[in-house]
């Protein structure tokens, strides 16, 4: 394994062990799993300094493809081990059912939903759908092509449904988001597909398809109970990919050329954080503007811009997507970081 693998591989594989030791054992172990999703990963921040070796620009990370398909595989283990356990088929008690809870709703967001975001925006066919389809199994579907065809084209105007004005607190952007982005991905894929002239299942068939599927799967396999627990961690996975998109553009605006065209998108219309160990949770998501810059770049080759090329947030994108679900502390906090920014930004 490539050594710029090996961290992420670490970052990302010791909780799917702690996971699965909690549905199985509870106690302890579901604490340990949350402690580590939560404290051990901001400590390993704050406390801790490393600079990863960059990656020379086209570089080939045949390991990280492989450490993506694992994950992927690994989510849906846990995403069914989770619901045994959560629904009293293990050993785990009521002391440990919140924090197991809390752990495994924290993976889905945070390595589940960067490890999808990561295989979407591959060429092959094959990761491309396991990425959608852990998508599919968070009921989020239609991201796998919003994302794509419509953050990507106008991220920062406000033609993006996923980013969010200045003043506007998460409460209010998460609805938008999530209708805009189903609407006008469904838009995107309809539209490029006549142009195409193709034929075939449209991907929004596939996504609801898809969603229905897995609940009615984990109805039969689980019963009510096990449908009511599926659906509370999915809205808590959703709320933290939600979350993110929020906290990454939050106040960004393109601003128009001489001509009246829109600028390009550069390093400047993302928010991104330099917090390492977060980051290898994440697989890079949280170096935002490089991600903006090459989609197709794997998380391993992806960089912090240089000094004073882009905004930078004050802690780790975890701690800020907490800070989100208190409007007045994040106002306080980002409007006066929005503001030095744009006093000084290129």
């Amino acid at each position: 394994m490539q050594r710029p693998i090996v961290l992420f591989a670490i970052a990302t594989l010791v909780p799917v062990l702690l996971l699965l030791l909690g549905a199985f054992f509870g106690g302890l172990w579901a604490w340990v799993a949350l402690l580590y999703m939560t404290v051990f990963t901001f400590a390993m921040d704050e406390l801790v300094s490393y600079a990863a070796p960059l990656a020379s620009e086209g570089s080939e990370f045949p390991a990280a493809d492989q450490l993506s398909v694992g994950l992927g595989l690994a989510h849906f283990l846990l995403l069914f081990t989770g619901l045994l356990a959560l629904t009293g088929w293990g050993g785990v008690g009521w002391g440990s059912w919140l924090p197991l809870f809390l752990a495994y709703g924290m993976f889905f967001g945070q390595v589940s939903n960067s490890n999808a975001h990561e295989l979407i925006h591959r060429s092959d066919k094959g990761l491309f759908r396991l990425g959608m389809w852990i998508y599919i199994s968070l009921l989020f579907g239609h991201h796998t092509s919003a994302h794509r065809l419509v953050h990507h084209r106008f991220v920062a105007t406000e033609d993006d449904p996923s980013t969010a004005e200045e003043g506007e607190s998460f409460y209010e952007f998460a609805p938008r988001a999530w209708l805009g982005a189903f609407t006008a991905g469904r838009e995107m894929e309809s539209t490029r597909r006549a142009q195409a002239g193709k034929d075939g299942v449209h991907p929004y068939v596939i996504y609801i398809a898809g969603a229905i599927g897995f609940i009615l799967l984990v109805s039969l396999l689980f019963g009510l109970p096990g449908m009511i627990v599926y659906l509370m961690l999915v809205i808590y996975a959703q709320m933290q990919l939600l979350l993110s998109d929020y906290v990454q553009h939050y106040g960004l605006v393109r601003a128009q050329t001489a001509e009246g065209e829109i600028e390009p998108v550069s390093d400047k219309h993302s928010w991104n954080s330099g917090r390492w160990y977060s980051s290898a949770l994440m697989l890079n998501a949280p170096r935002h503007s490089a991600h903006h810059a090459h989609p197709s770049w794997p998380y391993p080759e992806l960089s912090l811009p240089p000094a004073g090329a882009a905004p930078l947030l004050p802690y780790s994108l975890p701690v800020m997507g907490a800070i989100a679900l208190v409007p007045s502390q994040w106002f306080r906090v980002m409007d006066r970081r929005l503001a030095q920014w744009r006093a000084v930004a290129p």
